[in-house]
């Protein structure tokens, strides 16, 4: 499978998490088969930005913004979260259990 076709992979994932809901570069990586590449989960939403993608709902497995320097605009990852009711503190998802959605399990 080459990067393209894998970030393609992701990006159909991705567009699949519902409105006010999260899920981990981890929870991708191990839905499309690939349990070890929760980094390259995370490129491929670095490079998402021209592909309609709402990567703000990608977080990392502890609920963190850790793609957050990715966008554009002071805090724009929170807040688009916070747009779909998500609450964030200190860059943390808070109730984090309670908006994951984890693919493998609802798909």
């Amino acid at each position: 499978m080459t990067d393209k076709n894998f970030f393609e992979k992701v990006y159909e994932v991705a567009r699949l998490i519902p409105y006010g809901r999260v899920t981990s570069y981890g929870a991708i990586a191990t839905y499309l088969g690939a349990a070890r590449s929760a980094r390259m989960v995370g490129w491929a939403m670095n490079n998402s930005s021209e592909k309609k993608v709402p990567a703000h709902r990608v977080v990392n497995r502890k609920g963190l913004l850790t793609g957050k320097h990715h966008f554009d605009g002071t805090n724009l990852m929170q807040q688009l979260l916070e747009s779909e009711g998500i609450e964030v503190i200190d860059n943390q998802i808070q109730d984090f259990e309670k908006v994951f959605w984890n693919p493998s399990e609802e798909l």
